[in-house]
């Protein structure tokens, strides 16, 4: 068995092209402005440098006003949170989007106190404490990201959630606990594992849908996999030694000929066997990833609409 690609760059252009850009071409007209998102860079974190700019030409792509809003890494807590609040006053800005993670310089909890800072009605990540009780509560809300591009995937691609069995890997607030409350609303039967969970592999192998969003390279093997099940891989890791690489692909693997070209290889929680076995699963990249962004570009837009009190 080969596993069938759920390809989320693929999809998540075709949302963005037909849907969104549209969608906000509309709304500049009825309303003499573009959506407008705000995001907040502190310090100089190099792979934060990436994904910011991936979102801020997303943004643009689509036709927002998509603007970068710089601190220094010596920014103080205060330097942060004053930032936020000028941006929550900001007429032309829909969305703020605070890029994780912040420096360590700034103290423990500091990310939540920002976090909780920001408007809930620009809060187009989804994470605020009105957005996520609005979302226990199956009501409409601004939601995290990543679990709603994977509903989108899932949906779009005609994979069944409703009384099928969905084990989620992880408990992050911002991906484990949003995408196990998303599938529950969609009336799947869910377990959430983790670093406590006893027998891993043998709880994942009672998935129909397994969705793994720990952050170790690999973690996820074909045992742990019930035979034509789907598997959505949300980790990103990037491996650096050649012994973890070598353990990811055999000889002659493309993948593994360009890590030994560049040194390193961003690879999933996902082990590339798991293909083999799975029904259908997501690759990395090119799977949740792209998925998370146009989330976030449809975030912005339902803020937009919301402030501009109208629907469309």
């Amino acid at each position: 068995m080969t596993a069938r690609v759920l390809d989320g760059q693929a999809l998540a252009a075709r949302i963005q092209r037909e849907e969104i850009t549209p969608q906000v071409a509309e709304f500049t007209s009825r309303h003499g402005r573009p959506p407008g998102l705000a995001i907040v860079l502190v310090g100089h974190n190099p792979a934060s440098e990436v994904y910011v700019r991936n979102k801020l030409k997303s943004g643009g792509g689509v036709g927002f006003r998509a603007d970068l809003e710089r601190l220094p890494a010596d920014a103080t807590l205060g330097d942060v949170l004053g930032l936020v609040e000028r941006l929550n006053r900001s007429r032309v800005h829909d969305g703020i989007l605070v890029q994780s993670p912040l420096p360590k310089a700034l103290g423990p909890g500091a990310a939540q106190r920002v976090f909780d800072a920001i408007a809930p009605e620009k809060d187009v990540d989804g994470f605020t404490p009105v957005n996520v009780g609005r979302m226990v509560q199956n009501r409409p809300a601004l939601v995290a990201c990543t679990p709603t591009g994977i509903i989108e995937l899932l949906v779009r691609e005609q994979i069944p959630i409703a009384g099928r069995h969905a084990v989620v890997v992880g408990r992050s607030d911002i991906v484990g606990k949003p995408m196990a409350l998303l599938l529950l609303h969609r009336d799947a039967t869910v377990t959430i594992c983790h670093s406590k969970t006893p027998d891993l592999a043998a709880v994942c192998r009672h998935a129909d849908i397994l969705i793994a969003a720990v952050g170790r390279a690999g973690l996820v093997t074909r045992t742990f996999v019930k035979p034509g099940a789907t598997v959505v891989d949300v980790g990103m890791n990037t491996v650096t030694e050649a012994s973890v690489a070598e353990q990811l692909f055999p000889e002659g693997h493309p993948r593994l000929a360009r890590f030994r070209e560049r040194g390193s290889v961003l690879v999933g929680d996902v082990h590339p066997e798991v293909a083999e076995v799975a029904g259908a699963l997501t690759p990395v990249p090119g799977g949740v990833g792209p998925l998370t962004i146009a989330m976030l570009m449809m975030n912005t837009l339902r803020a937009a609409r919301a402030r501009a009190g109208s629907g469309t």
